[in-house]
């Protein structure tokens, strides 16, 4: 089974989607032929006791869905700026320990892209990244039962993939993994958990 269009999930705290997305990235770049849709989903939410207060209604969480807010509006606004954004909000998580709830970071890496900062507050500060967030992410829980990054889904199956390593900006190996992964969801659907017992990398 050939798959050219899935979706994949993403929350910029988690190093698991940052190894995901990087190959990902790193493929697409060199001109993989996927037709890629980015879906945002919030840990933060997937966290909220039963009964409690949703992050999207919780001022006191905004800081907490800055990043992914900024993120929506350029996909949006900006595509052609997106996958440039997504890397460097990643780098700047994971690689650089920055702490993306804060808007002075946030625009820093916005500016580095070449984005304009201002712009891209504006949006979010309209409110339509958060309603966007929002959906998204409740869609992905109703409809494939998701509840972590980074998901693949395709057509009606979804699966959370760990990937241990990072493509190093080796195309092919970039290229390669994804692949497997989306073989797997295409042809062995059956396997439902393989997880080695020992770390090899």
């Amino acid at each position: 089974m050939t798959v050219s269009h899935f979706a994949v999930t993403w929350d910029y705290r988690c190093p698991f989607a940052r190894n995901a997305h990087e190959h990902l990235l790193t493929a697409l770049d060199a001109g993989a032929g996927w037709d890629v849709t980015f879906v945002p989903f919030s840990l933060s939410q997937v966290h909220v006791a039963e009964g409690g207060t949703p992050v999207w209604d919780d001022p006191a969480r905004d800081r907490d869905l800055l990043a992914m807010e900024a993120a929506i509006a350029v996909r949006e606004r900006w595509p052609e700026s997106f996958a440039g954004l997504h890397a460097a909000l990643f780098a700047a998580r994971h690689d650089h320990s920055r702490d993306l709830r804060y808007q002075t970071v946030v625009r820093e890496v916005l500016a580095q892209t070449g984005l304009d900062p201002d712009a891209v507050m504006a949006e979010v500060g309209d409110g339509w990244p958060k309603e966007s967030f929002r959906k998204e992410h409740e869609l992905s829980v109703q409809s494939h039962g998701v509840w972590g990054v980074p998901t693949f889904i395709v057509d009606d199956r979804a699966a959370f993939v760990r990937i241990m390593t990072r493509p190093r900006g080796d195309a092919e190996v970039a290229r390669r993994t994804i692949d497997r992964i989306l073989l797997a969801l295409g042809d062995w659907p059956e396997i439902n958990e393989l997880k080695h017992t020992t770390l090899n990398h």
